[in-house]
């Protein structure tokens, strides 16, 4: 099955920009976007990460340095991408950043960092995106939440919050942009195995392992898993799909 999908095309022709596309889950979904044929874009700060990721996946994907939460370096890799590629039919808004920190310990400084990245930094990209999608009269944003996005999240009230944050915006966009022929979805994912799960290998000894055991499937998701959601929603596969939760969790919230 997996061969027949590559041979597809799903993407043939399309212009993608993928945030936070340096290693990881970005990464995963960047790789499955130039094989089904679009041409990507991913950004990062983690330069010399994104430089080689994009270098691996060939001359379909570039890769240029952002930070998410700069509102004037979204419209610069916007107008960038637009200018070189004529145009920009998906955004991945995959950027973002997990601390440990429960309301009695978090800081207002810190607080202010996560709100920055994952819910002020998806705000900006739905909006310099959809300033292009809008004159396309066409496109499709995927906006990266967690399952922390769906229920409560002891310990991570600030993850929580902007997770949250992310499925509301993801609804008022999805209504606001359908007259103009752009869909918007967020993604749910649960326990993935990326560089974020060190996060709580400093909560305390064993607690991959006791998340494990509460996955029904018995496993945390390798990048892919989620990547192939993401792709399904960056394809014309999911035309009547917009403003949902589309969850990849193992069963977690089952």
């Amino acid at each position: 099955m997996s061969e027949l999908l590559r041979a597809a095309g799903r993407l043939d022709g399309k212009v993608a920009l993928i945030s936070g596309g340096a290693r990881g889950q970005g990464a995963a979904e960047a790789g499955l976007f130039v094989r089904e044929g679009a041409t990507v874009v991913i950004t990062d700060v983690l330069d010399d990460a994104g430089a080689k990721t994009a270098a691996n996946l060939g001359e379909t994907c570039v890769y240029m340095h952002q930070d998410v939460t700069s509102e004037d370096e979204w419209a610069v890799v916007v107008a960038s991408v637009v200018e070189r590629f004529g145009r920009l039919d998906v955004l991945v808004n995959n950027a973002g950043i997990f601390p440990a920190g429960g309301v009695l310990t978090t800081t207002k400084a810190d607080y202010e960092r996560v709100v920055a990245i994952n819910q002020t930094g998806v705000f900006l990209g739905m909006q310099a995106a959809a300033r292009v999608m809008v004159e396309q009269r066409s496109g499709s944003i995927v906006n990266i939440s967690s399952i922390a996005g769906m229920g409560g999240s002891a310990g991570f009230i600030g993850y929580g919050a902007t997770k949250w944050a992310v499925r509301g915006m993801t609804k008022s966009a999805a209504r606001e942009l359908a007259p103009f022929g752009i869909r918007v979805n967020s993604v749910h994912p649960g326990i993935i195995d990326t560089a974020m799960l060190q996060t709580f290998d400093a909560v305390g000894p064993h607690v991959r392992e006791n998340l494990n055991a509460r996955i029904p499937v018995g496993r945390s998701a390798e990048a892919v898993e989620v990547a192939q959601l993401v792709l399904y929603l960056a394809s014309d596969e999911s035309s009547y799909s917009t403003g949902s939760e589309f969850i990849v969790d193992g069963g977690w919230l089952s």
